[in-house]
């Protein structure tokens, strides 16, 4: 059974997850969380130094223990990292934790609020529009599969996504 009062925001870089999730945590009265903020304050370094040194295998180990724990909440507002879906077990702790919410956004869109942002591993390459791409074609079935509600953010404010988003959450 699912624990209706948390709140989980899931989908790929630069879809405004962290953004998005402020606005609406405060609309909905709910604790705001960011997986990859508590990893980091708990770890006392960044997302990639982890990447750095353990690999993203071993970030991912960090971020599904992070995310164990904080589904233990209630009352949350959690926006995770656009790589939880990739694991198995994290679909099925989002599933029936709370209410999961896909924000949905274009390649492009995905480019454009990301392109200065040096703070994300995967996207120091030669060509992060195909590494965008690549991640899309793997996670958007994954997103899908444990989404409640699907929404897309392209050209629109974070603040009328986040409205948009209370009244679907408040019916």
């Amino acid at each position: 059974m699912k624990a209706s009062s948390n709140v989980f925001l899931v989908g790929p870089m630069g879809a405004g997850k962290s953004t998005i999730g402020r606005l609406l945590a405060t609309e909905l009265r709910l604790d705001f969380k960011d997986t990859d903020k508590e990893i980091e304050d708990r770890s006392g370094v960044d997302i990639p130094w982890i990447f750095d040194m353990e690999g993203e295998e071993g970030f991912r180990n960090r971020e599904a223990a992070m995310l164990l724990e904080l589904s233990k909440l209630d009352q949350i507002l959690l926006a995770t990292g656009g790589g939880i879906v990739v694991k198995h077990e994290n679909r099925k702790v989002l599933a029936s934790s709370g209410r999961v919410v896909y924000l949905m956004t274009t390649i492009d869109e995905q480019v454009r609020r990301t392109n200065r942002d040096k703070k994300r591993p995967l996207l120091q390459a030669e060509n992060p529009r195909q590494v965008l791409t690549n991640l899309m074609e793997i996670r958007h079935p994954l997103y899908e599969e444990v989404a409640d509600y699907t929404i897309d953010t392209d050209g629109r404010s974070p603040k009328s996504v986040a409205s948009e988003l209370v009244k679907l959450l408040s019916s």
